[in-house]
Parts: structure tokens; sequence; C-alpha cells
């Protein structure tokens, strides 16, 4: 029985089709096809990258792709899927910016306030006198005025923080992972002109030909993940963005 990697030479090969020609379709790199074929795994790094380019080839050939990821999975055993996660590189965390604790401060200070206004309220019977309120003077005895201060009750206000939004956006067709707050969103091949949106608060991406993938965060553009054909891992914190 052929391997996995004979079968699709062979398939290739019927289609009159170079790896040139192959890598310009599914934008998979010449090099990871010829390894796919050579069923060199170790040139290609993880798993799980290899899992992502024998899918995409398969089904490009007209192969079953899941079939080709089981046939995989058996050839490098048990062992080395569970040293699959410890290759995964991920971007640092981002540090609080001195912005965010100068926002905190201002927000407690804010608080502090509303509450303090409140107390003075309640304390007064239900009547805030405040010094900049409109007032009407009226002539008494001596013909001096006497102030009458209007009413004011502090209207206390609570900010209710948005959901962070990753928006992703397909221009060359892409095999795709996409996690949010450790919840699997999205795997597959993913064709040009596609556009997903996640919201939450951390967002892990990996993707087959990082040149395709462009990702926006809160409406900001953060560009592609890497360049064409390449496979690149990112974590995202979606609010520290």
């Amino acid at each position: 029985m052929p391997g996995l990697g004979e079968e699709f030479r062979a398939a290739r090969e019927a289609r009159h089709l170079s790896l040139s020609d192959v890598s310009e379709q599914i934008h998979i790199r010449t090099v990871y096809l010829q390894c796919l074929e050579d069923e060199d795994w170790s040139a290609i790094a993880a798993p799980v990258y290899v899992r992502g380019f024998i899918r995409t080839y398969a089904r490009f050939l007209g192969l079953h792709g899941e079939q080709a990821v089981a046939i995989f999975n058996e050839s490098i055993g048990a062992t080395a899927a569970r040293q699959e996660e410890r290759a995964v590189t991920t971007v640092p965390r981002r540090r609080p910016s001195v912005w965010l604790w100068v926002a905190a401060a201002a927000a407690v200070a804010l608080v502090a306030f509303v509450g303090y206004n409140f107390y003075q309220f309640q304390q007064s019977g239900g009547v805030a006198q405040t010094a900049t309120a409109p007032t009407d003077a009226a002539p008494d005895a001596e013909g001096t005025g006497t102030a009458q201060t209007g009413a004011a009750v502090p209207a206390v206000s609570k900010q209710h923080k948005g959901q962070s939004t990753l928006d992703v956006r397909i221009t060359q067709a892409s095999w795709l992972l996409v996690k949010v707050d450790g919840k699997q969103r999205l795997e597959g091949i993913l064709p040009a002109g596609t556009r997903k949106q996640f919201h939450g608060s951390t967002a892990t991406i990996r993707a087959g030909n990082a040149g395709g993938v462009h990702l926006a965060v809160n409406g900001r553009q953060l560009g592609t993940m890497g360049p064409s054909g390449a496979v690149v891992d990112r974590t995202i914190e979606l609010a520290a963005e």
C-alpha cells in the first residue's frame, strides 16, 4: 500500500501539475509540499502545522482530507501528539500601559466623588445645595437679597465595558484555526474574501498562509499575520489592544 506522500505525488502528477503550480493555487510553499510528498514531517515543525497542510493538499488533489490526517496521526504516534502544544509560540502578553492606570485612578476618583455627593444628599433630607445653582434674589425687610438654591440630585452613571472584537479578513486562501478564551471557534480552509468576527478577551490564531490573513482589533488594523505561505501562530490579548 503506497504511503501518504506517494499518494499525494501520484495524484499531483496525474493532473500534470508541478509543485510550483500547486503552491500558487493553495498558497503553501513548495518546500513544504515537497516535505509532504517525502513524508519528512519533522522539517515542517509541529504536527498541528502538518495536519493543516495535509488537509489542504489532500482536498486540492481530490482526496479525503480527514482520512489523510488520520493516516498521518497513526504514523507519528501518540508521543508526538502530546508534544504538539509545546512547539507553538505565542506573542508575549503586554503589560498594562501607564494610561490604563491613569484611567483607573480617574474612575476611582469619580466613583468616590459621586458617592460623597449622594451621601450629602441623604444627610440633607433629599435636597443638595450647590454653589453653582441658579439663584433668584428676593429683597427682605432690610433690602438684602436672600438666595434660593435649586435642588440638584447627582446622576450616578455606571460604565459597562463592551466586549472586544477581533476582525479576521482573508485575502488569500488559507487554513485557519481560531480559539477565543480557550474555546475553538473556527478551523478549516477559508477562501479569499471571507470575513469573520470574534468577541472575547484572548484570541489564539494559527494560519497556514499568514500573508493572506489580515487582523484588526476593535477597528484598529494590525496588518497581515506574516509572509505568504508561512505558518504563523499568534496570541492576542484583545482587551489590551
